[in-house]
């Protein structure tokens, strides 16, 4: 039996699960997320809000399928969608998860599933207007950010870091706000041996003029011992580059 459904409202920006932490979650189920664009993921890490509903359902004989559309609204006002199937017809009948960027991608990951033959898919109308949602402001922490801004830039390793200007700069730092990026890649490993962790975090910073300077950290294992390493960078194009060389460079 198929079934199709209607699309749910969008979350609003003070939903329990933020735009990141959503599409953190659907990418970490999904057995395929390494076969997304880059650039759909870097649109999504600015996303204001977020909407999940379930597009079409199939269940027959103990196997199931199901659809479902995530859709982000992004800060110019746009929408990206990825499609996400899940379905239990692998060997174990454990649920698979997989994403796809346009519908037609899906239709033809859902036409290789061991299903019966279904009634054609319908054209579901879009019931919600987007429209877009001013960018809310950082909410900055008032508590030793010039000290946390010289701690920051001492730990960094890599030669390329920051330099004394924006040492000297972050120095009249004010309150700053620390957020965990989403970046791929996010580990690395072979076998016989531990997976290679990568971690971003943006370091914002308030100016007493009310200027905003953000740094980018990259925190990784992929050095000779296993040990952790610290890297910081002035752009977050800076600091991804960093980790795709990171990657790129395990044997």
């Amino acid at each position: 039996m198929s079934v199709p459904y209607e699309t749910a409202a969008y979350e609003p920006a003070d939903s329990p699960e933020s735009p990141e932490e959503h599409l953190a979650r659907l990418l970490g189920r999904a057995l395929n997320s390494f076969e997304l664009p880059d650039e759909a993921v870097h649109l999504l890490d600015c996303a204001l809000a977020h909407n999940s509903s379930l597009h079409s359902a199939h269940h027959s004989a103990g196997l199931h399928r199901e659809t479902y559309r995530h859709t982000w609204l992004l800060a110019d006002g746009s929408a990206l969608t990825l499609w996400e199937l899940v379905h239990n017809t692998a060997p174990g009948s454990e649920p698979q998860h997989e994403v796809y960027v346009d519908e037609e991608e899906l239709g033809l990951a859902t036409a290789r599933l061991p299903l019966p033959p279904e009634t054609p898919d319908f054209e579901l109308p879009v019931l919600v207007q987007l429209s877009r949602i001013p960018e809310p402001r950082p909410v900055y922490l008032p508590d030793g950010s010039a000290d946390h801004a010289r701690r920051l830039l001492r730990r960094a390793e890599n030669t390329d870091r920051p330099g004394p200007g924006t040492a000297a700069l972050l120095a009249t730092a004010s309150a700053h706000q620390i957020t965990q990026a989403f970046g791929r890649p996010s580990t690395v490993g072979e076998p016989g041996r531990p997976g290679l962790s990568f971690s971003l975090y943006e370091h914002a910073f308030l100016l007493r003029d009310g200027a905003e300077v953000s740094l980018w950290e990259v925190e990784h294992t992929a050095t000779p011992d296993g040990r952790h390493m610290c890297e910081v960078y002035i752009t977050e194009d800076a600091a991804r580059d960093a980790m795709e060389r990171r990657a790129a460079q395990v044997p």
